[in-house]
């Protein structure tokens, strides 16, 4: 008897779609590695002048190139400050929203309260900055006192910018926890726990790794930001741990630089492709690290 060939026949339109799905995939890694590529350019230009050093650069508390000194701390610390505020602000409040959406709400309140959280991630970052400086910055003061809080602040920029994250955190918090299977509920439930037990102590640790991906998340779109610290959190480097001092963060000394009237190709010109470098580092590290951990805690089931 012939042999029958099950093998899928290739027509001509599905080539031409593969292709263009090829296409499409190879563009968005070609963006990715053209960026990789001007950044260590033009950053390669910074560290070849002869007033930058690289162990001044990671080393240094002072950030001042009008006068020779490039100390990336100062920058970074004070976006550190800023991002370590926003999540301390927006993680426990996305987790009790999505325990809340997941667990408890009917569809007709979920229907209500997702909407109004999408419209919160889609509130321009501008606003949300004079936001912080009209709003945030005064109640501040009002609590704490004129002469601790200054008008620009870390801290008013950090908690606005949970507020910016706490959707993004929400909504990624939701979706790991309503992907655990109601098995595992009614286990729980048959065991004696109550909503509350279950939730906390069974579909939380179930959902470990989308939470914690929704976390770095989170914290990378923080790192990130920056019209909300361009505007509240200060327009001068300033190596401190207080957060009601104002201090320059990297993303706004990048904005404010190329604002200015720097001159092209100058040093200080050449600076913000260098933290720009250093921007990029941290959000790919901490991809890689929310990579490794859903990788390493994803659960499976059937």
């Amino acid at each position: 008897m012939p042999e029958i060939d099950f093998s899928p026949k290739k027509r001509p339109h599905e080539i031409a779609i593969r292709g263009f799905l090829f296409f499409t995939a190879a563009i968005s890694i070609l963006i990715t590695v053209g960026i990789v590529v001007e950044l260590v350019k033009e950053s390669w230009l910074f560290f070849g002048d002869p007033e930058v050093t690289l162990w001044e650069f990671f080393t240094s508390t002072t950030w001042q190139p009008m006068i020779g000194h490039f100390g990336v701390w100062p920058l970074l610390s004070a976006t550190l400050m800023t991002s370590t505020i926003a999540i301390l602000v927006a993680f426990p409040l996305g987790m009790m929203v999505a325990i809340y959406l997941s667990e408890y709400a009917t569809e007709r309140v979920r229907g209500v309260l997702k909407p109004i959280l999408e419209v919160l991630a889609g509130i321009p970052t501008v606003v949300y900055g004079y936001f912080a400086v009209t709003f945030m910055t005064p109640l501040l003061q009002q609590i704490f006192g004129n002469d601790i809080v200054d008008v620009y602040n870390t801290a008013s920029a950090g908690i606005v910018m949970g507020i910016l994250i706490l959707p993004l955190v929400s909504s990624m918090t939701e979706d790991a926890l309503s992907a655990v299977p109601q098995s595992l509920r009614a286990g729980a439930y048959a065991l004696g726990a109550t909503k509350m037990e279950a939730s906390i102590q069974v579909v939380v640790p179930a959902a470990f790794s989308g939470i914690a991906a929704g976390f770095i998340v989170a914290l990378s779109r923080a790192v990130g930001e920056t019209m909300i610290v361009a505007l509240a959190a200060g327009a001068g480097p300033n190596f401190t741990l207080n957060p009601f001092e104002g201090a320059e963060t990297l993303t706004g000394y990048i904005v404010r630089i190329s604002g200015g009237d720097v001159s092209y190709n100058s040093v200080d010109y050449n600076s913000i492709f260098a933290l720009g470098l250093v921007l990029f580092t941290i959000t790919l590290t901490l991809n890689f690290i929310s990579r490794r951990i859903v990788e390493k805690y994803r659960e499976v089931y059937e």
